[in-house]
């Protein structure tokens, strides 16, 4: 994931079949540029994590995109990740650093300096701010400012994540402010002519605000 300019960065729905969820997968990826897809399934046990893992990862990386999977750095290493995603809740991040060894870890922040400053030093490869608008797909009470980006990134090399709540019509004041990935879910899986042109729509509204 390295820096070209604001990328866009896929979060998986909260709720997917692994097999039919193969195809829109891939059409969004073959739509546009996209750094990233995590996989972020809630409140599944083990084996239905591993399934989905071993059904979407190769369509994912076979297109060169790193895949993410959210909370879990030690079935990331297991099945072939290429790095994981920790909330402040989840693993904490000295640890998931230790488990995930070289690969990719990112740090969801909220809207903490602090907690920013933090997760560089315990080693992410990148940290997190949001929600910067209201989102449907996670319980998101703490609300970040654009300025929170700004800040970062004219203070450090660390790339950061905006989430929360971005769509194509929103989003141009992060790109603005030095996001350097915008991480989408609705976006794109909830879009009304599909995920393609939901990649299509965000691709074009990033380089318009660049």
């Amino acid at each position: 994931m390295a820096d070209e300019g604001c990328r866009l960065y896929l979060i998986t729905p909260p709720s997917l079949d692994p097999q039919a969820f193969r195809d829109p997968l891939a059409a969004a990826l073959d739509a546009g540029d996209v750094a990233a897809v995590q996989l972020r399934l809630k409140d599944v046990d083990d084996d239905t994590l591993r399934r989905a893992i071993d059904a979407l990862r190769p369509v994912v990386q076979s297109r060169n995109v790193a895949f993410l999977l959210n909370d879990r750095p030690d079935l990331a290493v297991a099945h072939g990740c290429d790095g994981a995603h920790v909330g402040q809740d989840d693993t904490p991040a000295p640890v998931a650093r230790k488990i995930l060894g070289s690969l990719t870890m990112g740090v969801t922040c909220h809207n903490s300096r602090e907690l920013a400053f933090e997760a560089g030093e315990a080693g992410a490869d990148y940290v997190a701010f949001g929600a910067f608008f209201p989102t449907t797909t996670k319980d998101a009470p703490i609300r970040a400012e654009v300025e929170i980006l700004s800040w970062w990134s004219e203070l450090m090399e660390l790339p950061c994540v905006a989430i929360g709540g971005i769509t194509a019509e929103n989003c141009a004041p992060l790109v603005a402010a030095g996001a350097d990935f915008l991480a989408v879910v609705s976006a794109v899986w909830g879009h009304p002519q599909g995920p393609a042109a939901g990649v299509r729509a965000m691709a074009a509204a990033i380089t318009a605000a660049g």
